[in-house]
C-alpha cells in the first residue's frame, strides 16, 4: 500500500468537504487514516493461494481415511469494506463446513482465513466464494460450505437507512451444492 499516497488524498478528502486541516482534531488524520487502511485492508497484499499457504496448516485423521462427518464452524465474526461505497459492512457472522478427506485444518486457522478474506474492498457474495476457495485448497477438499450474515452500512446508515436489514449469503462447493442435510449444517440459527 502506498501510505504517501492515502496521505495526500485523505487531506484532499478533507479540505473537499469544507473542513479545516490544520484543525487540532484533524492534523494528524491523514496519518491515522493510511495506518488504519493498511491494517483494515491487509488481505488486498495476498491472493487466495497465499492465504491458503499462510494458514493451511492441517492435521492427518486418525487412520487417514476420509471421514464420515464434516467440521463446522459457526459465528465467525469478521468485517468488511464494500468495495462500492467504501463502507462497512459489519456485524457480520460467517459460518463454515468442509468434508475432511484424510487431513483436517487447525480450527484457528479456519478463523484467520476468513478474517484475512475480509480485509479486502469485497462484496459479500466474493467474500463467501473466497473463503470457499482458501478452505478448500488448505484443507484439501472440494467439498466446502460457506454462510454469511451481516449488515452494510451503505444500507444501515445512509440510502434506505434500513436499520434492522442483513444479508445473507450462501456459497456451496463439491457435495455441499447437492446435499440438504450439508447446507443444513451453516444454517444461522
Amino acid at each position: 500500500m502506498d501510505r504517501e499516497a492515502i496521505e495526500y488524498h485523505v487531506l484532499g478528502l478533507i479540505k473537499a468537504i469544507g473542513e479545516d486541516p490544520e484543525r487540532e482534531g484533524l492534523k494528524e488524520t491523514p496519518a491515522r487514516v493510511a495506518r488504519m487502511l493498511e491494517e483494515v485492508l491487509e488481505g488486498t497484499a495476498y491472493t487466495n493461494h497465499q492465504i491458503a499457504e499462510m494458514f493451511g496448516k492441517t492435521f492427518d485423521t486418525d487412520d487417514g481415511s476420509d471421514m464420515d462427518s464434516a467440521v463446522v464452524m459457526k459465528d465467525i465474526t469478521v468485517f468488511s469494506y464494500c468495495e462500492h461505497h467504501l463502507a462497512l459492512m459489519y456485524d457480520m457472522s460467517v459460518n463454515v463446513a468442509y468434508i475432511p478427506r484424510g487431513k483436517v485444518l487447525g480450527l484457528s486457522k479456519i478463523a484467520r482465513i476468513c478474517d484475512m478474506a475480509a480485509k479486502r474492498l469485497q462484496l459479500q457474495e466474493r467474500l463467501g466464494k473466497d473463503i470457499a476457495e482458501i478452505i478448500s485448497e488448505a484443507a484439501g477438499t472440494p467439498d466446502v460450505g460457506v454462510m454469511i450474515r451481516g449488515s452494510h452500512s451503505c444500507m444501515t446508515a445512509r440510502g434506505i437507512r434500513n436499520a434492522n436489514a442483513k444479508t445473507v449469503t450462501g456459497t456451496y462447493m463439491g457435495e455441499f451444492r447437492k446435499n440438504a442435510e450439508l447446507k443444513e449444517l451453516i444454517k444461522f440459527d
